[in-house]
């Protein structure tokens, strides 16, 4: 296995969609209307992670809309969803996985999300909210 800095040099690149498992009931939990619940199954996204001065970057690029955050780990910030509400965040690398902690300011809702390569070299994204669980995988794009 390798150590905690490969792992997450591992997170760096760009990343296609390839599926999804309880989104829908995620999206739901969190909030999100029907309308966009259904939007968002048709949406494939593309992920690009980026290091750059050990400040990252996670932007994810839709035929619709892109969108983007900048963040220093362990540094609490404040962004706006695709819905518009407002939240803070913060990110930590901790044994090998981007661990990140939503707090919606609006709802008092609170998010989980942990990225991570796994064994194919495939990102594997785990979202919880609530008593909910989804995932998403993604197949790193070609050089």
């Amino acid at each position: 296995m390798a150590n905690n800095n490969t792992d997450i040099e591992a997170l760096k690149g760009t990343w296609n969609y390839v599926s999804n498992e309880n989104f829908d009931a995620f999206l739901k939990e969190i909030g999100i209307n029907k309308v966009l619940r259904t939007l968002a199954k048709t949406i494939k996204p593309r992920v690009v992670i980026a290091e750059k001065d050990r400040k990252w970057s996670f932007r994810s690029e839709t035929t619709l809309k892109t969108t983007a955050i900048e963040f220093i780990p362990g540094v609490e910030f404040t962004d706006v969803s695709h819905d518009g509400e407002s939240y803070t965040s913060t990110v930590r690398f901790e044994n090998g996985k981007w661990v990140q902690t939503n707090h919606y300011n609006k709802s008092g809702k609170q998010i989980s999300v942990q990225r991570w390569v796994d064994n194919q070299d495939q990102l594997q994204v785990t979202m919880e909210c609530g008593n909910v669980k989804a995932t998403e995988l993604y197949k790193r794009a070609s050089k």
